[in-house]
């Protein structure tokens, strides 16, 4: 999300969720906590750890030091990690994925809000198994452009069963799903292959356009996405919707993107832009940019 003038922004993101929410959508969401530690103030990634119970790790975006941090599911800060070998440009999400026996955190940074790269990289790295302040180098990165110019991407998701990472573009209507393989490239560049567009996205009315349509203009962005560890189901965040696309057995995230999804509002986050399935996945974490940032634990319908 780009910082244009955030302190008059942030009221317009307030009305945008509050009018988000109406109550018949917001028993699936509860509030498990705040993050109050003033250096998480942008949140704008989390993924659950597969190595600590309880744990989640986030990361803030451009402007800040490149560094990841674990902190508990109520919020409170365990460690940070600075990064090696991996500057923040735009860093927008996060992944954790078990591939081999091993775990895995993979950090994306494709960002653009100017609208001017087309260069990305991913970076992946194994998951510490001690929570104490220290430095993380990449395991291996993924230097990568897309096919046709820039976007801006800020939902990254990974199938470690398919070899795949998953990328939705930002700003385009509908929103493209793009396609990377996962495995080390030993520094070749790879081009996103886009391999479908997301359906069912929900747009604001007429009259939140006529009214705020700087706002409204926000509404539908994806700023989130999210792979359930069973593999049956993408979630995906915008500014004003949950987004829960369900796969088939056997088929692949192109043919479930093609469906409508089940939706949710977004419950009260200013600046949504974080969310990570549970590591049991029977719910997600969602978060946003803001201090304090309520973390709140969201529980899709069950087919």
């Amino acid at each position: 999300m780009p910082r244009l003038l955030p302190h008059r922004l942030l009221p317009a993101l307030l009305s945008l969720a509050l009018v988000a929410c109406t109550p018949p959508s917001l028993p699936f969401a509860r509030l498990a906590g705040l993050v109050t530690d003033p250096e998480l103030d942008e949140i704008s990634g989390l993924a659950a750890s597969h190595v600590h119970e309880n744990v989640l790790w986030v990361h803030n975006d451009s402007g800040n030091p490149s560094r990841l941090y674990a902190i508990n599911t109520r919020g409170r800060l365990l460690a940070r990690f600075d990064v090696a070998g991996a500057r923040n440009i735009d860093w927008e999400d996060i992944a954790s994925f078990t591939l081999g026996g091993r775990h895995y955190l993979l950090l994306a940074d494709t960002g653009d809000n100017g609208g001017h790269r087309r260069d990305f990289v991913l970076h992946v790295f194994e998951e510490p198994e001690v929570l104490a302040d220290g430095t993380l180098t990449p395991a291996w990165s993924i230097p990568a452009r897309w096919p046709d110019g820039s976007r801006d991407c800020e939902a990254v998701a990974v199938d470690p069963v398919l070899g795949q990472v998953l990328l939705i573009s930002k700003k385009r209507t509908p929103p493209e799903l793009f396609s990377l393989p996962l495995a080390d490239p030993h520094g070749r560049v790879q081009e996103a292959r886009r391999i479908g567009r997301l359906a069912g996205v929900p747009q604001v009315g007429p009259q939140l356009r006529q009214e705020d349509p700087k706002v409204a203009a926000l509404f539908s962005q994806v700023t989130a996405a999210d792979i359930s560890p069973d593999r049956r189901m993408l979630a995906v965040l915008t500014y004003g919707s949950v987004l829960f696309y369900r796969r088939e057995e056997g088929e692949g995230w192109a043919a479930a993107v093609a469906r409508a999804p089940e939706t949710h509002d977004v419950p009260l986050i200013p600046q949504a832009e974080a969310l990570g399935w549970s590591a049991g996945g029977a719910g997600l974490y969602a978060s946003g940019e803001s201090r304090p940032a309520p973390l709140y634990y969201l529980v899709p319908q069950q087919p």
